[in-house]
Order: structure tokens, then C-alpha cells, then sequence
């Protein structure tokens, strides 16, 4: 281990033994953590509204405080915007982390506080080294250059001295002055918006440095390495960048990209860690050597709460806390945090894999799903299926969406798959075949209505050009950054847009 990473190494191995506490007491730390929450917004509009001076206890707090969506708190955030503040949380608030989702084309700013940035965001980053190097004790990893596939940010156009972006560049933007010695690129390319030439300056600044790990969503980052390789005339990123020994990932599911990365990257010594970072807040981080699931953090400002997945769209849905969660259920997450998000609905599902200590996977979002006839496919449902398929067919996938095709014309009902493939199957009749029974063997549900016909018929897969779901992307304006395309939808909106650009 060299001298840089030696010394970081011994950092980092203070926070682990930090780490331990909340893996030793969790709850404890969790209801601290709400009672802490409370106290500094006591004082807030919100905080005055709900009384919060007055609740002592996880139930009261359940009891008064009501669940929230962005709807609900989108007054507040657009006051905040206008420069108010002393709204939802007692700092004040300059940043705001845009994200458009993956269900609605509007934009939503969500708050990112002081507190938040430092203590959630901040400490996730130092956590994934931290728990990267506990794992991997003779890494080099500072001993080379770190490059982010962040997003871009602009000055709000109010006079008020607000700003908005990505999560990640907002990240990128507020880093310390000496954090930019270990990272590529240089900060003009880095918060670029236009990404098409974005990728282009990233690849031809990158391609001569000693880059040793990667932190971004998987699709980006392979567009980059494949431009990355072409501009080398290399045929395997690990002649380009011979140090490079870990990839962070997050943002969509990693199995549909695995045999792609270890195509383009030979390394017997490359790795490979899922984090879960959202413009709501870092919530967990792969702590285990060839694990897929991500330890939840517990001390980053964020109180937890959990819907059962059957029971989220209820008008007063029942809400668990942690103590109260079961292995391999399907939750949506509620979060409280110190950005002032009040028991906020993020719209992502997971199921916990572990309860000792907790550990997670996610399994999808609440509203990307396909239940038209009471098949309630879900997207961790769709990532294994097409998993096992590929694996049966031989085949690799890029990316993916799925809808249902209604009754129509006497025609039986069906699901209606666009897939864009790296390496095609050779029959794509048999490639639905295997898809069917891979998901009969996931959801039982699917498996019903699938019966002898009689409500859904094969499922219908049309491979789509290349980079068809580039343009479409590139066509609602969320190419880069955090913006991923919906993978399962109840309606037919997507699939008929994407439809029409592979007929243009």
C-alpha cells in the first residue's frame, strides 16, 4: 500500500468503528437520531404546525405528523426557492438537487441543507471508501485519481442566490479545495449540461491519467469507456487505466450491465460496489466482498419508516419502523431528514435481506410497475427474469421497458417488451419463451393470469436499434446525470414514444 491511501486507510478505519455502533444498537440510534430531528425544527412553519416541541415519542411523531409527497411539500419548497427560509428546516437553504424521477416529466427540487451535505451526503462518500478499504486493506486507491460521472448545476434565475443541479454536481460543486488533486476531470468538463460533448471533453481528459476507481450510474459510465477505448484504439479499458481497481455504482440495477463491464474491463483485480444515493439523501452502501445487497445507514440524519407494498396506495396506509420490518417483504421507504423532509414518500421500494444488521436491496418503485390485469410485476421481478434469460439465451441487454398491451380487436391481452441488446439472442421467438416461464418462476400473479391464455398471452419483445433509448432520453431532455429510463410502466406513454422514434 502506498503512502497516500496508507494514511487515509488509517482515517477511515476511526469510522468503521463508528459504524459498529449503529450495527450494535439500531434502534437506539434511530430514535436519538428522530428526537435530535425534531428539536432543531422545532422552531420551523412546519415545525410550529405539527408541534413538535411536544412529541416525545417514535408514535406520537407517527401519530401527528402525516406522510408526505412532493406535491405536498412543493409550497414550502417554492417558498424556499424565493429565498424564505426557516420553512422546513432551521438552516438555511441555497441548494436544491433537481431530479425529473422516472414517472413524471416535470422537475422536482428537493432541498439540500448544510446538514444534509455534510452529514448524509458527504459521510456516505468517506463511508464507501471507508468501507471499501476495511475490505480491501491493501488497496492503492488514492494513489490515483477518482472520476465521478456527475450531473450539471445552474444558477437559479431569481436574484436570490439559489442554486439547483444534480445531486452529484452539487457534490462536485461544494467538494474542498483539496479534494480536487484526486479527481478527474477538471470541474468546467465535469459540470458540463450538454452531454453529448460533455462525454466527448471527459474521454480525451480522462484517457492519460492514472484512474484507479469510478463512481456513476452504469449506462453513462459505459458510454464513456467505450468512447474511452476508441479514442485509445484499446480493446480493454485495463491497458488504458492499468490501476484501476473498483467501480461505485448506483442508480439502476447492476445486473443487466455486469458481463458488459467485465468485457471491457479484463482485470482480475477489478471491483465492484453497489451504493444507494438519491437527491433525497446516501441511504446505503455495499459493506460485503461480492455481496448484492447494501447495509442501510443509520446515523446520516435519516429517520426511517416502511410501507408494505400492498398496502401503499391505502388512504391511511400502515407504516412500520425498523424494529417492526420482516426479511424478503417489499417496503416502500419513508424518510425524515435533515434536509426537512417530514415522513416523504420517496417512491422507491426495497426488501431487507438481513435484519442483523440491516441490509437491503432494491426492489423497485412504487410507481413503476405493470398490474393492468392483477399481474403486479414489479421491477426487481423484471431484473431477475431477464437475468435468467439472458443467461439461458445467451444474450445481453443494454436497456429496457416494458407495458401492457390491452384488449383490443378480440386480441388477448399481453406485455409489450422494447429491448435494446448488446449481444442479440439468435431467435427472438424463443428469447419471449424463456422470458414467459422466468417470470411465471418470479411472480405468481403473472403466473395466473398467464394461464392456458386466458388473460395474458406470450409476452411480445421487439429488439430496438441501437441507441434508441439514447434518443429517447436525448428527446425529453434528461440525458446524463441521475436520469435512467422507467423500466415497467402501467400505461402505455413511454413504450408508444419509443415506439415512434424507431419508425422515424
Amino acid at each position: 500500500m502506498a503512502i497516500l491511501t496508507s494514511v487515509i486507510s488509517w482515517f477511515t478505519r476511526q469510522r468503521v468503528h463508528q459504524i459498529e455502533l449503529f450495527l450494535k444498537y439500531p434502534h437506539d440510534v434511530q430514535r436519538d437520531l428522530l428526537t435530535n430531528l425534531l428539536d432543531t425544527a422545532k422552531n420551523t412553519e412546519y415545525g410550529r404546525l405539527y408541534d413538535f416541541e411536544s412529541i416525545r415519542s417514535v408514535e406520537e411523531f407517527q401519530q401527528r405528523v402525516p406522510l408526505s409527497s412532493y406535491d405536498t411539500l412543493k409550497p414550502y419548497i417554492d417558498r424556499l426557492r424565493e429565498g424564505e427560509q426557516q420553512l422546513l428546516w432551521s438552516s438555511d437553504i441555497q441548494w436544491f438537487s433537481k431530479s425529473s424521477g422516472t414517472t413524471a416529466g416535470r422537475s422536482k427540487f428537493i432541498p439540500v441543507s448544510p446538514e444534509s451535505l455534510e452529514e448524509c451526503h458527504y459521510k456516505g462518500g468517506k463511508d464507501m471508501f471507508a468501507l471499501y478499504l476495511n475490505n480491501y486493506p491493501d488497496s492503492n486507491l488514492f494513489d490515483g485519481r477518482a472520476l465521478a460521472m456527475g450531473g450539471s448545476h445552474h444558477v437559479i434565475d431569481s436574484g436570490k442566490d439559489m442554486f439547483f443541479g444534480d445531486v452529484s454536481a452539487i457534490l462536485i460543486q461544494n467538494l474542498p479545495f483539496w479534494a480536487e488533486f484526486l479527481r478527474v476531470p477538471s470541474l468546467d468538463i465535469a459540470l458540463m449540461d450538454k452531454w453529448e460533448e460533455k462525454i466527448e471533453k471527459m474521454a480525451h481528459a480522462t484517457a492519460n491519467k492514472n484512474v484507479t476507481n469510478i463512481a456513476g450510474v452504469p449506462s453513462w459510465t459505459l458510454l464513456l469507456l467505450k468512447r474511452i477505448l476508441e479514442i485509445t484504439n484499446k480493446k480493454d479499458i485495463s491497458d488504458v487505466w492499468p490501476n484501476l481497481e473498483v467501480f461505485f455504482h448506483g442508480g439502476v440495477s447492476f445486473t443487466p450491465y455486469r458481463k458488459q463491464f467485465k468485457a471491457l474491463i479484463s482485470s482480475s483485480k477489478m471491483n465492484y460496489v453497489e451504493t444507494y444515493n438519491a437527491s433525497e439523501g446516501f441511504f446505503g452502501i455495499q459493506d460485503t466482498i461480492g455481496g448484492d445487497d447494501m447495509l442501510l445507514m443509520l446515523d446520516y440524519g435519516i429517520f426511517y419508516e416502511f410501507i408494505p407494498l400492498e398496502n401503499v396506495h391505502d388512504e391511511n396506509p400502515k407504516v412500520l419502523t425498523l424494529e417492526q420490518v420482516e426479511l424478503n417483504k417489499n417496503y416502500a421507504i419513508v424518510i425524515t431528514t435533515n434536509a426537512g423532509l417530514w415522513r416523504y414518500v420517496i417512491g422507491d421500494t426495497v426488501k431487507f435481506t438481513n435484519l442483523s444488521p440491516y441490509r437491503i436491496k432494491i426492489s423497485g418503485r412504487t410507481k413503476t410497475f405493470i398490474n393492468a390485469f392483477g399481474e403486479e410485476l414489479i421491477e426487481d421481478n423484471a431484473i431477475k427474469a431477464l437475468s435468467i434469460t439472458c443467461e439461458k439465451t445467451n444474450s445481453e441487454i443494454l436497456d429496457f421497458t416494458a407495458a401492457p398491451i390491452y384488449l383490443d380487436e378480440g386480441k388477448h391481452a399481453r406485455h409489450q417488451w422494447l429491448i435494446e441488446f448488446a449481444k442479440p439472442p439468435e431467435d427472438l421467438q424463443y428469447f419471449s419463451e424463456v422470458l414467459d416461464n422466468a417470470l411465471k418462476s418470479q411472480n405468481s400473479d403473472y403466473e395466473a393470469k398467464r394461464y392456458h391464455d386466458l388473460m395474458l398471452t406470450l409476452p411480445e419483445v421487439i429488439a430496438v436499434p441501437e441507441k434508441t433509448f439514447y434518443k429517447w432520453l436525448k428527446q425529453n431532455g434528461k440525458l446524463g446525470g441521475q436520469h435512467k429510463v422507467p423500466r415497467l410502466s402501467n400505461d402505455r406513454r413511454i413504450v408508444d414514444e419509443i415506439l415512434e422514434i424507431i419508425q422515424i
